[in-house]
């Protein structure tokens, strides 16, 4: 939140080749080339509409590609409707493992790494001033990734891979259309488009065909995902990985929230035990939140947001005067998403869900495990 103005996630675009076999290069030392002229000339066409260029830091090490715009007429006319001449282009690497002297670094316009805190103080040493190089924290984090480029002005993202990035945005609920070229080969084997994973819809979830594309001898297949169906899962699943951030505890459950603005623009965060013993998840996002005037009434409306939790939030406790379930009241928010009920371990009878209800809250419990697209 910057001064009260909404900022949105950008719309996320996955583009990739592959063969008729799924997969996306094969197992030789060189790289498969899948797409035609023609279809590299699409590429381009898109690339040159979008605001920002995604490539994971594998791709780069492997194939050390340039991703820039190559056509002249179409990066004259970005300059002319007043944007920068080539879209940002952002990298993630965790380790922070990037050669300075990879063209990525040097072609192009401005550049953005995202990594940890671990391997920022490796690229400051690496690449120095080629790049802004922002840390996501301990670890990755691909909300917190999405809302930096929202504030960046990003509103189209375009994702070129490689499969651990089309993976994990998938898998977190994150994508908005894929466009999917198939080339008329057999690799048999090396990296697929899409590895292994949890994916937050059913597995017969079908998506819209939105257009086909033939171009010579390659087809473009352009799908538009649904997150009607998607989103309170992908945000659920980000609650339920949230909880195991829990230091553990032997006398109190682990649990992570979220709260998630109609914009689909993660506000704010928490998991049990995040800053003192007795904390927990909904108190612990709500309070961040009352740091800028949200929860106590400020600029940030949370009448149309939603809090996501991985277990339901409380309607009594010892450790603090207010349960969580009367802090979501008093908030504003009308609207609670949840996984498992909470058990009667440490309270007779819970009945957060109750108390919410009664108060006007919709309560939407999700069982995770039968919608989910469970592939261990």
């Amino acid at each position: 939140m910057t001064n009260g103005k909404e900022i949105q996630r950008p719309r996320v675009l996955l583009s990739v080749a592959t063969s008729i076999d799924g997969f996306i290069d094969d197992a030789g030392p060189d790289r498969l080339l899948l797409s035609n002229e023609a279809d590299f000339d699409r590429v381009d066409e898109v690339r040159a509409g979008v605001d920002a260029i995604l490539l994971g830091a594998g791709a780069l090490r492997a194939d050390d590609p340039r991703v820039v715009i190559r056509d002249g007429q179409r990066r004259a006319a970005r300059v002319t409707s007043g944007k920068p001449e080539h879209p940002l282009k952002v990298t993630i690497t965790a380790s922070g493992r990037l050669d300075a002297d990879l063209r990525w670094f040097h072609t192009g316009g401005d550049k953005v790494v995202y990594t940890t805190d671990a391997g920022a103080a490796v690229l400051a040493a690496e690449i120095g001033p080629l790049a802004d190089v922002v840390s996501l924290g301990p670890e990755i984090d691909l909300a917190r990734l999405l809302a930096d480029l929202g504030h960046r002005g990003v509103a189209q993202l375009m994702v070129e891979g490689g499969q651990q990035v089309h993976t994990s945005l998938l898998a977190a609920g994150f994508v908005d259309e894929i466009h999917l070229a198939v080339a008329p080969l057999l690799a048999g084997d090396g990296p697929r488009f899409v590895g292994q994973a949890r994916f937050p819809w059913p597995t017969a979830t079908r998506w819209e065909l939105a257009d086909t594309i033939t171009l010579g001898d390659v087809v473009v297949l352009r799908y538009l995902v649904n997150h009607d169906e998607t989103r309170d899962l992908a945000w659920l699943r980000r609650a339920i990985a949230l909880a195991e951030r829990c230091p553990p505890s032997q006398t109190a459950f682990s649990v992570g929230a979220c709260i998630v603005d109609e914009n689909g623009r993660e506000l704010a965060f928490g998991f049990s035990r995040e800053t003192d013993a007795q904390v927990h998840a909904e108190e612990s996002a709500l309070a961040k939140l009352s740091d800028v005037g949200g929860a106590a009434g400020g600029d940030v409306d949370l009448t149309t947001a939603t809090i996501y939790s991985s277990l339901e939030p409380c309607a009594a406790r010892a450790s603090r005067p207010t349960p969580c379930a009367q802090l979501i009241i008093n908030s504003g928010i009308r609207r609670v998403v949840m996984a498992w009920s909470e058990p009667s371990d440490f309270v007779e009878a819970p009945d957060g869900i109750a108390v919410l209800e009664a108060a006007g809250v919709e309560v939407i419990q999700l069982s995770v495990e039968d919608q989910a697209n469970y592939r261990p």
